[in-house]
């Protein structure tokens, strides 16, 4: 009861694991039948990679003591019976916290000291270097044990001003947003500064990643969190205290961390918890019901969304009636609602885009096969119309037929070094495209914008600053997408001359749009000019904030490049690919046409069974396309198909 998010996303890991083992075995079934060159090849390797590994990250975000973990437990935990995460009174997860499953990695609580906020290293960094974690082994069959280990995300210590300062907690400009000082002078500040928790959760092996956030405070201390961490999250669940409404801080956050998009929004939910506070025996039901109404419409008109984005929730008592075994509970907890949203949102989102791969990828793999395909049938008809000619000559007409298609053979073989000057070309304009979007280019675009950062006093130019950094960044692109057109211009020109010369049946194919990599940069720019709010504008004084700031920028911006030149590279050896697939057919059709001659002059009715071999290798192709339009398609219409209804693979293999 109550596990519909869970039984989906269930449903979608298996569909998922499905879906990769018939892209595994139809690159299989393709390369036994010599369809698969390198660039199909890595096509459908690329697609299954990204099926199998498909991440699913939501994350969640409020102010303390508002019930995220809680919730977190409700949700994903309650088969435990009992709390995992720690979600006492008051604060409870001091520092961001990711749960997900690497199966190279045994089941721990790895922890990362808040003293590593002093050194410049972003959080990627950190990650490749584990012995600066603190590491407490877990055992994912003792609910006890698990919980009391995760109860040290929630450890804090005391440290002078001074310190809490140079950590980038405590901040003179700010004061309202400062902790508590003691009477010793000393003030709380987290223990560690992020968690990364790995175990074998059944919805985390099937790629679920949870993040847990802290408060405003702590958000807009990392700037990874808000510029790359949640930014990249396919669903951001906002918890907000139903007895409370929108509070200052509640705006803030929403504000300046989760604002985005308008067709995006559909993303971020926002959840009422502790609706149970308003549950009243001196109030009807329908009392109750409108009042939380009220805080509903009321929710959505601050925030600037629908109502229908705002779900009414009990965390504790969903948690509690889950492990209960009652229904009751569990209906007015209206937990099973917010899951039902979860699943279809996130669902919903990654259908899409798995969709667009998929098409793309099948669209892309048909075009490159056929093209193999028509070049045998065209071989074919070719060495029929020859063969169907020597019919009733004698053996000085096909001993002469012989020597004409050895001197197609050794024409055709000098052609050679026009082909390897097209390549020389190709390959340094590729050069020049890895150059513009390679690491050392980055570099000195960061470089500059943290001079810049780096100057004294309040950062009153950081808009122009950033606005002239992915300007560059945005000329880079469009030096690349020039680049790509002017090699797509010579090989279409080259493709065209080999069509001619040789009756090939070369197509260059469209060089990728970088519009989409546009885009990408003009949200992460407007994540980060979003996030220099006032409050956060004034933390660029600490030259330490600056670095960790580039350093994030620098880690989002390098996956966006490594992408783009991860589309233009397999471009690229797609063209080369095809190219290679009709040098080798030729080369083969000759090989072919000599052999057949030969068999003529040595056989007297060798012609004959030679012309219904070529017939019945044409009937075999004819067997070849169809399979490989049936296999193909049941791939595309699959993304569609309810995740209930997959097929057994033996159905289709």
């Amino acid at each position: 009861m109550g596990t519909s998010f869970n039984d989906k996303f269930d449903q979608h890991g298996t569909w998922r694991r499905e879906f990769a083992l018939r892209l595994k075995l139809l690159a299989e079934w393709m390369k036994d039948h010599d369809l698969l060159d390198a660039a199909v090849e890595e096509r459908l390797q690329r697609l299954e990679s990204r099926v199998r590994a498909d991440k699913v990250m939501v994350a969640f975000v409020a102010e303390f003591s508002r019930g995220k973990s809680e919730l977190i437990n409700a949700i994903f935990f309650a088969g435990y019976g009992r709390r995992i995460m720690p979600a006492s009174a008051g604060r409870t997860t001091m520092c961001p916290t990711e749960m997900g499953y690497d199966a190279d990695v045994p089941p721990c609580l790895r922890l990362l000291p808040i003293d590593t906020r002093i050194q410049p290293q972003s959080l990627m960094e950190w990650r490749m270097v584990p012995e600066k974690w603190v590491r407490i082994d877990l055992d994912v069959n003792d609910p006890k044990q698990l919980s009391v280990a995760l109860e040290k995300v929630s450890e804090t210590r005391r440290v002078t001003q001074d310190d809490a300062r140079a950590l980038g907690l405590w901040q003179l400009e700010t004061p309202q947003d400062n902790p508590t000082v003691d009477a010793q002078g000393l003030v709380e500040v987290p223990k560690w500064r992020h968690a990364l928790i790995n175990i074998a959760h059944p919805l985390l092996k099937q790629g679920l990643v949870i993040l847990d956030t802290p408060g405003l405070n702590a958000i807009g201390a990392e700037p990874e969190l808000t510029v790359s961490l949640i930014p990249q999250a396919h669903a951001v669940v906002f918890l907000l205290g139903a007895d409370t409404g929108v509070t200052k801080s509640d705006l803030a956050i929403w504000r300046e961390h989760l604002i985005e998009d308008s067709d995006e929004t559909n993303t971020r939910l926002v959840v009422l918890n502790k609706i149970d506070t308003l549950w009243d025996a001196l109030s009807s039901p329908a009392q109750v019901q409108a009042q939380i109404e009220r805080q509903r419409a009321s929710t959505a008109e601050i925030l600037g969304i629908p109502v229908a984005q705002v779900i009414p929730v009990s965390a504790q008592k969903g948690l509690v009636a889950k492990v209960t075994d009652d229904p009751a509970l569990l209906k007015l907890s209206c937990l099973a609602t917010l899951e039902e949203a979860l699943s279809q949102g996130i669902m919903g989102k990654r259908r899409h885009m798995l969709r667009a791969a998929v098409n793309k990828s099948i669209s892309d793999l048909r075009t490159e096969t056929s093209r193999i395909l028509n070049i045998r049938r065209s071989d074919l008809t070719e060495q029929m119309i020859e063969l169907k000619g020597l019919q009733g000559k004698n053996s000085p007409v096909i001993k002469g037929m012989r020597s004409r298609v050895s001197q197609e053979q050794a024409e055709f073989d000098l052609g050679g070094a026009k082909i390897h000057a097209v390549r020389s070309v190709h390959l340094k304009l590729l050069r020049e495209v890895f150059v513009a979007l390679g690491p050392a280019t980055l570099k000195t675009e960061m470089m500059q914008l943290t001079q810049v950062l780096h100057q004294k006093g309040l950062k009153l130019g950081i808009n122009r600053a950033y606005a002239n950094t992915f300007d560059q960044l945005r000329l880079s692109l469009d030096k690349v997408q020039s680049l790509s057109q002017e090699i797509q211009a010579m090989l279409a020109a080259t493709f065209r001359q080999l069509n001619a010369e040789h009756g090939f049946s070369l197509q260059a194919q469209t060089e990728p749009s970088l519009t989409e990599y546009r885009h990408e940069l003009d949200l992460v720019e407007r994540s980060h000019l979003q996030y220099l709010s006032i409050g956060n504008a004034l933390r660029l004084a600490q030259p330490e904030f600056a670095d960790r700031l580039v350093r994030a920028l620098s880690t989002r911006l390098r996956a966006i490049h490594e992408t783009a030149l991860g589309d233009i590279e397999l471009w690229s050896k797609s063209a080369a690919a095809q190219l290679d697939a009709q040098l080798r057919e030729r080369h083969r059709n000759f090989v072919r046409r000599l052999e057949a001659i030969d068999r003529i002059q040595q056989a007297s009715g060798g012609l004959d069974e030679r012309i219904h071999e070529i017939e019945s290798r044409g009937d075999a192709l004819d067997q070849l396309e169809t399979k490989l339009a049936e296999l193909t398609d049941y791939l595309v219409t699959a993304i569609d198909r309810p995740m209930t209804e997959a097929a057994p693979v033996s159905e289709k293999f």
